[in-house]
């Protein structure tokens, strides 16, 4: 498991996929507001001019001199949930991105967000 204090460092690397294949660059990590470990991060991916930001599972993620490598291929990532560069997950989204990579989604007892960005 990646830590927190690890992660930051890891933003603006590579993102590859089990395979070695790139995906995109480490944009930001969101922690899982029960434990606050890091849980999912974001991806920036596109062309220069259409750049989006998916997301994907840290679970399993491992990381090398440069990269991190994620336990989800790079076609199964690219058609993630995605935000816009600029934008911020609405809390409605979150259960998308966890039924998407066929993972179980659970508000916390009093119904607050899974997520939460760091």
């Amino acid at each position: 498991m990646i830590r927190s204090a690890d992660i930051r460092e890891w933003r603006n690397h590579e993102v590859v996929d089990p395979k070695g294949r790139k995906i995109g660059m480490l944009e930001a990590v969101y922690v899982d507001t029960a434990t606050d470990e890091p849980a999912v991060a974001t991806i920036r991916t596109g062309l220069p001019t259409r750049q989006r930001l998916v997301f994907v599972p840290l679970d399993e993620a491992v990381l090398g001199p440069g990269y991190v490598r994620v336990s989800h291929a790079k076609g199964e990532v690219r058609k993630a949930p995605s935000i816009g560069t600029d934008d911020v997950l609405p809390a409605e989204q979150e259960e998308t991105i966890f039924r998407h990579y066929g993972m179980q989604y659970k508000r916390g007892i009093g119904g607050e967000r899974k997520l939460a960005r760091r």
